[in-house]
């Protein structure tokens, strides 16, 4: 199972907007996945197949390898389904 991890500033309000609209999402595409959300600092450490995050807070993350995706507006739920449904 994919893991996905929401990622915001301080982990905390945000991102766990996004984590149950995301959560929502995966349902409505009958796919499944491990979703959770967390700040900046220690998504670094943490391993994800998949990091969702305001434009801004998520380039921090993408080193080459990650596979990254940054919003402009974090509660645009079509882009969020076009990444999930690409991507899981």
């Amino acid at each position: 199972m994919k893991k996905i991890l929401i990622v915001c500033g301080n982990g905390l309000g945000s991102s766990f907007i996004v984590e149950m609209n995301v959560k929502k999402i995966i349902k409505e595409l009958g796919k499944e996945a491990d979703v959770s959300h967390t700040d900046l600092s220690s998504a670094k450490s943490e391993h994800a197949d998949i990091y969702i995050g305001s434009n801004d807070i998520i380039s921090g993350l993408d080193d080459g390898v990650r596979n990254v995706f940054g919003l402009s507006n974090l509660l645009d739920n079509n882009k969020i389904k076009e990444i999930l449904d690409n991507n899981l």
